[in-house]
């Protein structure tokens, strides 16, 4: 923690450098301190006027015929929600319209026949939109804590069968140190996955079992560690020629796991890029490589993961991340154990054929 607030802490040494001359530097707890002499004719009062607008409170002391800067980080706890912008709310709304169409579908309704039908897709709508703005508010909250600039949640709606595209942010300003950029992106995934858990297992409460030794058309859903793990603690009696057909809430909270498993990939600027470039530092673009390679064998399993890949390629163009100020500094072991919680999250949530 001492390593990353010195880093942080560097840059106001920088602006300082015409008024302020450090001879001693370390930290004392959570507080950075610097002690040194001024010169051009500094002050205190200037050097808290330049410093009026970097996210820390800033003593100064006299001691002798030397100033003594003390610097604490101030996280902004409490979130202050701007004025929602109209291309957020709109497509906000719109995302709500598709997904209850496509969890009206999945009860069978015919909209086009009986429009009002539309709201009986309510159950997956709203379990959905729970995930998908949990999961973004929390990538939010921990910008605003570390005072990044991001916007409110674009909500992306679609002409799919589950309504949309998903949701995301946009970071309007650099992240400088590998502690913020491992909360910011680990935030989202653990947030969504809080979710999606219960909502998986009310939805699985409210799911029906059939018999599939009979022909039957469908989509056939694939089984992560945790999907499989809770279905035999529900279902524990499930034979071999029978299987469960999701309720709408539980599917909402398998798409659920599946979009924190393919965020949580540790490629370019997504949530596991974010986290494997903080946990790995410049090991991460090997790894990043690596992972997005392996998406073309899995591509015989399945041919999503070759649609991800490309994804991936057209929309990033690179495996590559940002670099940021303390990538050789290492992490404390609080975000440390943040890293390996979404690693775990991850393993329960991988599965190798999302859809058949």
């Amino acid at each position: 923690m001492e390593n990353e607030l010195y880093t942080g802490v560097h840059p106001i040494l920088v602006k300082l450098d015409q008024h302020f001359r450090a001879t001693k530097i370390g930290t004392i707890n959570d507080e950075f301190v610097a002690r040194g002499v001024l010169i051009n004719g500094g002050s205190a009062e200037m050097i808290k006027k330049i410093l009026s607008n970097e996210p820390y409170s800033i003593k100064i002391n006299s001691i002798d015929s030397e100033v003594q800067l003390h610097a604490k980080y101030k996280s902004n706890i409490f979130l202050k929600i701007p004025k929602i912008p109209r291309i957020n709310f709109i497509l906000f709304i719109l995302t709500v319209i598709t997904t209850l169409l496509a969890g009206a579908l999945m009860e069978g309704v015919n909209p086009l026949g009986n429009p009002i039908g539309i709201l009986r897709g309510w159950p997956f709508s709203i379990t959905l939109m729970l995930i998908l703005g949990f999961h973004e508010f929390g990538h939010y909250y921990f910008a605003h804590k570390h005072n990044v600039n991001a916007t409110l949640p674009y909500f992306i709606p679609a002409p799919t069968f589950i309504g949309t595209f998903g949701a995301f942010i946009k970071i309007k300003s650099p992240i400088y140190h590998k502690g913020a950029l491992l909360q910011i992106g680990a935030a989202g995934p653990i947030a969504g996955f809080i979710i999606a858990v219960p909502a998986l297992i009310i939805g699985l409460l409210l799911s029906q079992i059939v018999d599939i030794s009979q022909s039957a058309v469908g989509i056939t859903l694939g089984d992560s560690i945790l999907m499989k793990i809770l279905t035999v603690i529900i279902f524990p009696n499930l034979a071999a020629e029978q299987d469960v057909v999701l309720h709408p809430i539980a599917f909402a909270g398998w798409i659920g796991l599946l979009v924190t498993m393919l965020n949580l990939l540790p490629i370019g600027q997504l949530d596991g890029g974010h986290i494997a470039y903080a946990m790995l530092g410049r090991h991460h673009a090997k790894v990043a490589k690596i992972a997005l390679l392996a998406l073309i064998p899995m591509g015989l399993l399945s041919i999503n993961w070759l649609v991800w890949a490309a994804v991936i390629l057209i929309l990033m163009r690179s495996t590559k991340h940002p670099p940021v100020q303390d990538v050789d500094i290492p992490l404390s072991k609080f975000n440390k154990r943040i890293g390996y919680a979404c690693l775990v999250i991850f393993i329960l949530c991988f599965i190798p054929i999302p859809f058949k």
